[in-house]
């Protein structure tokens, strides 16, 4: 099991930035697919035609995300959590992600999406 932690900035306030990553319309405006989607501690959330399953944990308006990521049997004995939190910048958003426990044979993908598809997507669409 290995952590991930990483920084970014998007040109956008936190609140549309939380809005982006909450709301399943939005997601599609940046993912391109549908999403399901909640603020609902302890629904299930599922992006990218079920790429990323897990269930909502906890939410802070604005300013914080974290999810458990579902990795098949280990998840319930090693829960992979990721937790988003959003810093104001006079130039939008600094965003701290940290994934934790992720699945040795996931990481490279993992790492990959979160940079190119996830984050990368978003820093696109605020530009």
């Amino acid at each position: 099991m290995k952590d991930y932690k990483k920084h970014f900035k998007l040109a956008a306030p936190p609140e549309e930035v939380y809005a982006a990553l909450t709301n399943p319309a939005t997601i599609q405006l940046w993912s391109g697919e549908v999403a399901v989607m909640s603020t609902e501690p302890g629904s299930e959330f599922s992006l990218w035609e079920d790429s990323i399953v897990g269930r909502n944990l906890e939410f802070e308006e604005g300013k914080k995300i974290v999810q458990e990521w579902y990795f098949g049997e280990d998840s319930e004995e090693h829960p992979s959590i990721v937790t988003i939190k959003l810093h104001a910048n006079p130039k939008g958003t600094d965003v701290e992600l940290k994934h934790t426990n992720i699945p040795d044979e996931a990481y490279e993908d993992i790492v990959a999406g979160w940079n190119e598809q996830y984050f990368g997507a978003l820093i696109d669409f605020y530009s």
